[in-house]
């Protein structure tokens, strides 16, 4: 091993501090983001395979045939677990994001190449509202409209109000296994035949459950065993418990997987072939992968799993024995949603933000997730989401007594209201106006997001700030959130670099 000058060191120890400020990865006091099995062998063993693959270009597995080999075995595995076949062919990409983009490239390629195409049409992606954010920004990217079909108060979108929006311009419809927002699994077989029928490729989004829905047990059809399903992704760096990024996209056939690449041999330079939207790309998340999924095998993720899904079924009964909460709908694998319960008087309901803040001070990270307006008029909820993996369950005593104290400290307290903030953004004209990064930076520090001298630290409880969220119009929030995000990586005006 080699020894560290001094200078490094201090590298590393600066890292250290830095990492201290972050939430913890470890400990199952985050119940989203992370995705910690509870077993530290698996740290070690993926950190060693990282180091053996750490000055290996992923760009060419010609090159370095390890890729291929690692590469192979995987998706191999994934397909395996998710009822592919012989033909069923497939890559491992830098996460859920990359797989639902190039389903969506593919697909893109595809409607291009149908004869019967307007050559001035535009194609559609068809999906239920709570589809994840990847295909939002895949429809962005490659140019494509996406048309979101309105679901019900549990998250439950109808097949037929999907093959309802079917047509030639058509060129995805995507379901959910499951859907982020509320953990429920779409209609996948009912919506999968409609649309082989239609002769429209289906996409399963199984970023979140890919790796778990396998061994929960009693799930409808939801992957490759059904018959319309032409691919579906899984992300290994969720319940796989590989580091980020590593997920799989498995293709139906070899010929529809081909559309997902790009090659050029038309330019002076070597002639480049991409089966992912990266070029050259580390091959460490992929043996990290690789290496647990040897380590665990079937029979390890059927055990975390169970372990999965114990917590899930504790976690669901002490929630919905709450007085004014519940849990959403019926979500189907390790995700709840948690909104009031309206059933109550409101002297006994439970705002589910500001139970999650509370539920904060008192230790535990969950996601607020703001309610939202759809097509139709009708509203979802605002929800709080709690993701359970393997090591919630050495924490469920102290979570649960989180929980509990929680919702007795916030109970009968009214939702945030942001009226009169809004109000005076109306009157002032702030949301006419464009918004440059500093008028966006001054309008954040009015709403308590960041203060003079500093970056734009959040405020330490989000209910206010969700609830702005819901009120103000899509397009003003997604400019702040920019500025919030981009504020972060910016260097104060007086540093300078390399000091």
């Amino acid at each position: 091993m080699v020894q560290l000058s001094e200078r490094s060191a201090a590298i590393i120890e600066r890292l250290r501090q830095l990492r201290a400020a972050d939430a913890a990865t470890h400990g199952g006091r985050v119940l989203s983001y992370v995705y910690d099995p509870g077993l530290a062998e698996l740290d070690e063993l993926a950190a060693q395979a990282m180091r053996l693959m750490q000055p290996v270009n992923g760009l060419d597995p010609t090159v370095f045939p390890s890729v291929a080999a690692l590469e192979r075995e995987l998706v191999g595995f994934a397909a395996r677990m998710l009822h592919g076949d012989e033909t069923t062919v497939g890559t491992v990409t830098s996460g859920g994001t990359e797989s639902c983009m190039l389903a969506v490239k593919t697909a893109r390629e595809g409607w291009a190449a149908r004869p019967e195409r307007s050559p001035a049409s535009r194609a559609r992606i068809v999906a239920p509202v709570t589809v994840h954010a990847a295909f939002h920004k895949a429809a962005a990217y490659f140019g494509l409209d996406l048309d979101l079909v309105p679901v019900d108060a549990d998250g439950v979108v109808a097949a037929g109000d999907i093959a309802a929006r079917f047509g030639t311009d058509v060129a995805l419809v995507v379901v959910s296994a499951p859907g982020y927002p509320f953990g429920v699994l779409d209609p996948v077989a009912e919506v999968a035949a409609a649309a082989a029928r239609a002769g429209i490729p289906c996409h399963v989004d199984a970023c979140i459950g890919g790796f778990a829905l396998p061994w929960w047990g009693g799930v409808p059809a939801w992957d490759l065993a059904v018959g319309g399903v032409t691919s579906i992704s899984a992300d290994l760096h969720k319940f796989g418990y590989a580091p980020k990024g590593a997920s799989v996209l498995l293709q139906r056939d070899r010929d529809r997987q081909r559309r997902q690449y790009f090659a050029i041999a038309d330019w002076p330079g070597y002639p480049v072939v991409n089966p992912t939207l990266l070029g050259s790309k580390s091959a460490t998340a992929l043996a990290a992968a690789w290496a647990i999924v040897q380590q665990l095998g079937v029979d390890g993720f059927a055990e975390l799993v169970a372990s999965c899904r114990r917590s899930t079924e504790q976690l669901r009964a002490h929630i919905d024995g709450l007085a004014g909460l519940r849990v959403v709908g019926e979500p189907i694998g390790p995700l709840l949603a948690v909104a009031t319960d309206d059933g109550e008087l409101k002297r006994s309901r439970v705002d589910p933000h500001r139970w999650a803040d509370r539920v904060a001070e008192l230790g535990f990270t969950l996601q607020l997730q703001p309610g939202f307006a759809q097509s139709d008029g009708t509203r979802l909820p605002r929800t709080t989401h709690l993701t359970i993996t393997p090591v919630t369950e050495q924490r469920l005593p102290e979570l649960t007594e989180a929980l509990t104290r929680a919702a007795a400290d916030v109970r009968g307290k009214p939702p945030a209201d942001p009226r009169l903030t809004v109000r005076a953004l109306r009157l002032t004209g702030a949301l006419r106006r464009e918004l440059t990064a500093d008028r966006a930076q001054a309008l954040l520090r009015r709403l308590g997001v960041g203060r003079p001298g500093a970056g734009t630290t959040l405020p330490e409880r989000m209910a206010p700030l969700m609830a702005l969220i819901e009120q103000l119009p899509s397009e003003f929030t997604e400019r702040l959130l920019i500025e919030v995000l981009a504020r972060q990586v910016e260097a104060p005006s007086e540093s300078t670099p390399g000091r």
